[in-house]
């Protein structure tokens, strides 16, 4: 009997594909075949290697958890769907109700009304402390508390934690630390290694690098990650495979990328020191930060590709300046793209704060954030040159 045309081509178990491709390939089946009923059990329960459904995971997801885990030396790491679902992994994971977080008061505005006012709904309570004063960590801390977050380098002003000393109070009160990188990246900093239990990257931003993907990603081990596998399913917060393989191929030119970047950010950083019309520039790497010192010894000879700076003249100096620079330098309200770009914190990141808050944090009208890319540095200075110039403050 004649074979209909639909029967011709054959199916994907009669097909051998290829597994000696140097680039890895991309896998967008969002179910896999199994051999039997028990296959399907083992390999769900954790018990053998494979692949059920794209949502308990994929082979895209599991490579670049698996890259990002040598990166970080950590013992376990898996890939979320954002930066605030690797945080909403983490909180998911460790925490349940009468729990109590501590939280940096200098955290990105989401992150931080994650850990405040939304996770108050699921029974939590925080306390919100200045990272950088270790006395006031030691006063938060109570029997309750379980979860301590902060960020490497604070987004916007640049402040930066000591994460070896942080992590002895934390363990010292039997808590976990939970590190937000995504300012450092593991080129600048592997917090593990410092002492911290979990660490947390924007996948979005300098390790993906190229303004198309939004992912997160959260290492740890040991007991930190018993319940991380079932959580991330369950609450689907799993990542897509195309969004896994443009990360995994971003990855591969991080550090090639941060080193260009960081040297752009210190030579602007310089630049804009020099100028009348900038009240403040923040960047660690100046002598004139207050934890210049500390940056050193912690990240070496980097010390970040974000430079922000406070405009005299507030948030009309500040609308002009961005105004001038658009066709340079894009407003764009995220950071970590192979291009520079940036942003105004009181009218994005932050926005959702009180102006008390903000007021309290720095966080003015005439602040504006840079994130540097990989131009020539001419490029850039001249671009923020021609923009400041329009501020007509003169030389």
């Amino acid at each position: 009997m004649p074979r209909r045309s639909d029967d011709v081509c054959p199916s994907p178990a009669e097909t051998r594909l290829p597994d000696n491709s140097l680039a890895p390939p991309l896998f967008l089946g969002s179910v896999y075949r199994c051999e039997s009923p028990e296959d399907a059990d083992r390999i769900l329960g954790g018990e053998a290697a494979g692949y059920v459904y794209q949502r308990d995971g994929h082979p895209n997801a599991a490579m670049l958890a698996e890259k990002c885990r040598l990166l970080h030396g950590a013992e376990r790491a898996a890939v979320a769907s954002s930066g605030m679902a690797a945080l909403a992994l983490a909180v998911l994971s460790l925490l349940r109700p009468g729990d109590h977080v501590v939280v940096s008061r200098l955290l990105y505005g989401k992150s931080r009304f994650l850990l405040t006012d939304e996770a108050a709904r699921w029974g939590l309570t925080s306390t919100l402390i200045d990272p950088c004063d270790l006395e006031q960590l030691a006063a938060a801390m109570t029997p309750a508390t379980r979860l301590v977050v902060v960020e490497t380098i604070a987004n916007p002003l640049l402040q930066v934690a000591d994460v070896a000393a942080l992590a002895e109070i934390v363990h010292r009160n039997k808590a976990k630390l939970l590190v937000d990188n995504t300012f450092a990246t593991p080129v600048m900093l592997r917090p593990l290694e410092h002492g911290a239990d979990l660490v947390l990257e924007s996948v979005t931003k300098m390790i993906n690098g190229h303004s198309d993907v939004v992912l997160g990603l959260l290492c740890g081990g040991d007991e930190t990650w018993d319940r991380v596998p079932g959580v991330l399913s369950a609450w689907g917060l799993t990542a897509a495979p195309f969004d896994c393989w443009l990360a995994y191929r971003g990855l591969t030119t991080l550090h090639l990328r941060m080193e260009r970047a960081c040297a752009n950010a210190m030579r602007v950083a310089r630049f804009l020191a020099a100028r009348p019309e900038v009240e403040k520039v923040f960047y660690p790497g100046l002598a004139a930060h207050p934890q210049h010192a500390l940056a050193k010894r912690q990240f070496g000879d980097r010390f970040g590709w974000v430079v922000s700076l406070r405009l005299r003249g507030g948030r009309a100096a500040a609308d002009a300046f961005i105004a001038a620079v658009q066709g340079a330098i894009p407003f764009c309200p995220s950071l970590g793209e192979a291009s520079t770009t940036l942003s105004h914190p009181e009218t994005t990141s932050h926005r959702g704060l009180s102006p008390e808050e903000r007021q309290r944090l720095g966080i003015d009208g005439g602040v504006i954030r840079l994130s540097l890319g990989i131009e020539s540095p001419e490029f850039v200075c001249e671009a923020l040159h021609a923009g400041l110039e329009k501020l007509g403050y003169g030389e």
